[in-house]
C-alpha cells in the first residue's frame, strides 16, 4: 500500500508541471503588460523597459518559464505586481478560507446526500423519492450565485439571522457553505440513488434478505457499502470542483479567500500570483483524489486482495 501511495505521489509531479506550463503559457499571451499595470500610464518608456528587465519579463519564453519552475521547487514563488508581497505569504493567509468553505460545503453535501438518496432508492417511486428527485433537479439547474442573493436576501436582510459579508467567525460561513453545496448535494444524492437501486437488486442482498438478516444490516451492511465507490469517487470530484467554484461564491459574500485573490490577479495580470493561485488548488485536488483512491481499499477489501496478489506476483517473479 505504500508503495502504490508514493507512485501516486510521484505521479502528482508531472500533473503540476503541466498545469503550470499551461497557466503560464496562457498567461503570457493575454493582452496587456504588467509594467504599465505596475507603474501606471505616466510613467517613461525606460522606467518600463527597465522594470521588464527587472522581471525578467524581456527574456525567452521558455527561459522565463524554466527559471520559475526553478525558483517554485525552492519554494519561491515571487512577488505579487500589485502588492509586492511575496505570493507564498499572500496564499497561505488566504487559503484556510476556501478550504474551510469547500470542505464544510462538502461535507454538508454528504450529511444531506448520502441519507437522502439511500431512502430515495429504497423507497423507489413514492412521494419521498419523487420530492428528492424534484429536490436534486432544482439544485441542478439552479445557479449558486441566484441561490447566495436568495440566501443573503432571507436570512441575513429579512429575517437577520445570520451575516451577510466576511469571514470574521463559523457564522459567516453557513451560508456561503450552503450556497456552495448545491451542485455537489445533487450530484451525491443522484449517484447514491442509482448506485443503490443497482446494488439492491443483486443476488446476495435477496440471499441476505432469505437469511433473516434485518433490513437495517441489509440496506448499510450489504448494500450502502457496496454502493459507496462510485459517491466516493463524484465526491472526490466535486470537492476538486468546489476549491475553483468557490470564486463566484466568495464574490457574493465578500470573503477574502483564494478565489477573490485570483480574480484580482488575472483582471491585473498578476501573473506570479494567478500561477501560484492555480497550482496550489491542482495540488490539493491531486491530494484529494489520492484520498479517494486510499478509501477505496478500506471500503471495499477485494481492492486491497488484488493488490497484495500483484505485489506477490512481482516478488516471486
Amino acid at each position: 500500500m505504500l508503495r502504490y501511495i508514493t507512485k501516486r505521489i510521484l505521479w502528482i509531479i508531472p500533473v503540476i508541471l503541466g498545469v503550470s506550463f499551461i497557466i503560464f503559457f496562457i498567461m503570457d499571451f493575454t493582452p496587456g503588460d504588467p509594467a504599465i499595470m505596475i507603474l501606471g500610464e505616466g510613467a517613461k518608456p525606460e522606467e518600463y523597459e527597465a522594470l521588464r528587465n527587472e522581471l525578467g519579463l524581456n527574456d525567452n519564453f521558455f527561459v522565463r518559464y524554466i527559471s520559475y519552475v526553478s525558483n517554485a521547487v525552492r519554494g519561491d514563488f515571487g512577488k505579487s505586481y500589485r502588492t509586492n508581497i511575496p505570493v507564498l505569504q499572500e496564499i497561505i493567509s488566504r487559503l484556510p478560507y476556501t478550504l474551510n468553505l469547500a470542505v464544510i460545503s462538502t461535507i454538508i453535501a454528504i450529511v444531506i446526500g448520502l441519507p437522502v438518496g439511500v431512502i430515495s432508492a429504497v423507497k423507489q417511486y413514492t412521494a419521498a423519492d419523487n420530492i428528492s428527485l424534484g429536490i436534486s433537479l432544482l439544485l441542478t439547474s439552479m445557479p449558486a450565485f441566484w441561490f447566495a442573493l436568495m440566501c443573503i436576501l432571507l436570512f441575513s436582510l429579512k429575517l437577520r439571522w445570520l451575516p451577510s459579508l466576511g469571514a470574521d467567525s463559523w457564522k459567516h460561513f453557513i451560508l456561503p457553505a450552503a450556497a456552495a453545496c448545491t451542485n455537489t448535494l445533487a450530484s451525491t444524492l443522484r449517484m447514491t440513488r442509482s448506485t443503490m437501486l443497482e446494488v439492491i437488486r443483486q443476488d446476495y442482498i435477496r440471499t441476505a434478505r432469505a437469511k433473516g438478516a434485518k433490513e437495517n444490516a441489509v440496506i448499510f451492511g450489504h448494500a450502502l457499502r457496496n454502493a459507496l465507490l462510485p459517491v466516493v469517487t463524484i465526491i472526490g470530484v466535486n470537492f476538486g470542483h468546489a476549491l475553483g467554484g468557490t470564486i463566484v461564491i466568495e464574490q457574493v459574500f465578500a470573503m477574502p479567500g483564494l478565489g477573490q485573490l485570483m480574480i484580482n490577479a488575472v483582471r491585473s495580470k498578476d501573473i506570479p500570483m494567478v500561477i501560484a493561485s492555480i497550482l496550489f488548488s491542482a495540488i490539493i485536488a491531486s491530494l484529494v483524489n489520492l484520498l479517494v483512491d486510499i478509501v477505496y481499499v478500506y471500503i471495499d477489501p477485494r481492492l486491497k486482495s488484488e493488490y497484495s496478489v500483484l505485489k506477490a506476483k512481482k516478488v516471486k517473479i
